[in-house]
């Protein structure tokens, strides 16, 4: 060994000496932050007090603006994160459903959004994952919102309607599909499964590559992968499930789109103060007459609010009655988007405003 490489890695290791006391530091302040929370809230015991989305937020954009590198912005905020999520489990471990089963981009997006010390809890359905945090039984939820590809997941849309959790959060991720089996070779394949979602998304790849080859949509990406661990088969999924059900990945990286990314929402029972970046999702219900939907435009305009998506929804309360989702930039106590909210009242028949939360930082 030279002697520059062996100053090298005693200065390293000098330096983890000085990270691993610095980490327990941090820790040892999170849990006085814990005890000053449990002080002052002795008679209302609740988890989620000590999760704060929009402290969170703010410190990873701190971190960010201060990087200057060689790690990049998002791999030192990953870090910071992980950080923080075994810092927060010192003060109390959450539980957060999501769209199951193990090894979905649901439970990605969950590790991403809390970090890897939180526990998971794989639900069936969408409208279970918003029944187990409106139980109290998961502090959190995570659902999946839209696909940049195929669109809105009308699924999680439709449960907004009668239920009063709030959106506390967003997760961006960008999907890899890979193709998954335990056969050899392509040409033993006989059967490829998946989310419909997932085959929409790598429909051309299939066409070109497997034509002809029977296709099946399962309720998730990691089902697909678990039926397929004894078949001649193939699933689309992720690295996640090829891990946790020991697949081989045949081709990598089959989607058609290459910034292919799905957007998740966090739902919980607590609305989320203000981080200085946010954004409001509103949903709306109109008369179905002439203008309506100028007539709920008209405000966001008035206001100079930014609207970043809008989704109509059938309201199930009438033939052609319809509803409007809407995501707006800033946060409902912002004196513009407040204002705007106010006038969309005077304006439409409902208005309930699902949630303003940070916008996604990763």
């Amino acid at each position: 060994m030279s002697d520059k490489l062996a100053q090298l890695r005693i200065k390293i290791d000098a330096l983890d000496e000085q990270l691993q006391i610095l980490l327990n530091d941090r820790a040892k302040l999170a849990q006085d932050v814990a005890e000053a929370k449990n002080a002052s809230n002795k008679n209302n015991f609740d988890d989620t007090r000590f999760y704060r989305a929009e402290r969170e937020a703010q410190v990873l954009e701190k971190v960010k603006s201060r990087n200057k590198g060689p790690l990049s912005d998002e791999e030192v905020a990953r870090l910071f994160r992980e950080v923080m999520s075994a810092c927060l489990a010192l003060e109390q471990v959450m539980n957060i459903a999501f769209l199951g089963p193990e090894g979905t981009f649901t439970q990605s997006a969950a590790l991403k959004h809390f970090g890897h010390s939180v526990k998971t809890i794989p639900l069936a359905s969408i409208r279970d994952v918003f029944r187990e945090v409106e139980s109290g039984n998961a502090s959190y939820g995570v659902v999946p919102i839209e696909n940049s590809t195929e669109g809105v997941i009308s699924h999680t849309l439709d449960q907004f309607m009668n239920s009063n959790l709030h959106i506390c959060g967003e997760v961006e991720l960008r999907i890899h599909h890979h193709l998954l089996s335990n056969v050899a070779d392509l040409s033993e394949i006989k059967c490829i499964y998946s989310h419909q979602q997932s085959l929409a998304q790598c429909r051309e790849w299939l066409d070109i590559n497997l034509p002809g080859i029977e296709q099946k949509s399962v309720s998730s990406n990691a089902e697909a992968a678990r039926l397929v661990a004894n078949e001649p088969a193939a699933a689309i999924a992720g690295d996640m499930a090829a891990e946790i059900y020991r697949l081989n990945a045949l081709v990598s990286n089959i989607e058609d789109e290459p910034d292919n990314t799905t957007r998740f929402l966090i739902i919980g029972k607590r609305q989320t103060p203000p981080c200085g970046k946010d954004k409001t999702s509103i949903l709306i219900s109109t008369q179905n007459k002439s203008g309506a939907l100028y007539g709920i435009l008209g405000p966001l305009v008035k206001n100079k609010i930014s609207m970043t998506r809008i989704e109509s929804r059938p309201s199930r309360r009438g033939m052609w009655d319809y509803v409007f989702f809407i995501d707006c930039e800033g946060h409902s106590d912002d004196i513009n988007v407040a204002a705007a909210i106010s006038d969309l009242e005077q304006e439409a028949s409902f208005v309930k405003v699902l949630g303003s939360y940070p916008r996604a930082v990763l």
